[in-house]
């Protein structure tokens, strides 16, 4: 073959060189136009797509709560979530444990109101069911052990926080010191029948199942007065 002259050589276009792709490809914003699309820097997306699942979680229920529902929530890619959190069970309990938080903050701020033990102890029960009746979802979605993976470490140590608050509060109705690892049979009954009767009354009351009951109270009886009155019953079995 002959050789290219040294004019040849120099007329030939320079090769472009190859350019790397600055983001991952499960990172970049979904194309523009979406509903909800809104830009995200990279080191924000793990909390864009926690308070994404939050909204959806809200809004749709659990079982709407899906990778791709929040990827569209979010406006990001639909591998974003695989990316950030493995699977819907990892992006769930990262959502589980912001609740358990934001539960126990209710708690604590509600407990502080309080001048005595039982001043103290109602206001936290209060605060409890007013959690769960701003927070439906996130509420429901705590107490799904099912769904989660509670030997993540963030949902782990959050539930453990949670727990040793309501141990200290019984405690403390008790005018006793309660260590949460190690409970007798007596401390364990009064934290559960506790446990229990909040529960119970927030689950009876985010199913509408209290509504029929008040109509068979005096007239101007309100839920409160009846949830006041359960707690100052079991207060003396404490």
């Amino acid at each position: 073959m002959a050789r290219l002259s040294k004019e040849n050589k120099a007329a030939r276009p320079a090769r472009a060189p190859r350019r790397r792709i600055a983001r991952a490809a499960a990172d970049r914003p979904a194309p523009r136009g979406r509903a909800n699309d809104t830009p995200y820097h990279h080191g924000d997306l793990h909390e864009a797509l926690l308070k994404a699942a939050e909204r959806v979680l809200e809004r749709d229920g659990l079982a709407g709560l899906t990778l791709r529902a929040v990827a569209r929530e979010a406006g990001v890619s639909h591998a974003a979530p695989t990316h950030h959190f493995g699977d819907l069970t990892g992006l769930v309990s990262e959502l589980a444990a912001i609740g358990f938080r934001q539960f126990n903050a209710a708690m604590v701020a509600a407990g502080a109101s309080g001048a005595t033990a039982i001043e103290k102890g109602l206001a936290r029960a209060k605060a409890y069911v007013a959690y769960a009746q701003a927070h439906p979802g996130m509420y429901g979605l705590m107490f799904r052990t099912e769904r989660l993976d509670m030997s993540r470490p963030s949902l782990h140590e959050a539930a453990n926080i949670s727990f040793a608050g309501l141990a200290g509060s019984i405690g403390e109705s008790r005018h006793e010191q309660i260590q949460e690892r190690a409970l007798s049979l007596d401390q364990a009954a009064a934290i559960v029948r506790a446990w229990s009767l909040v529960h119970g009354f927030t689950m009876l009351l985010l199913d509408g199942r209290l509504t029929d009951v008040l109509n068979r109270m005096p007239q101007g009886s309100t839920l409160d007065m009846l949830f006041e009155a359960m707690l100052k019953g079991n207060a003396k079995q404490c």
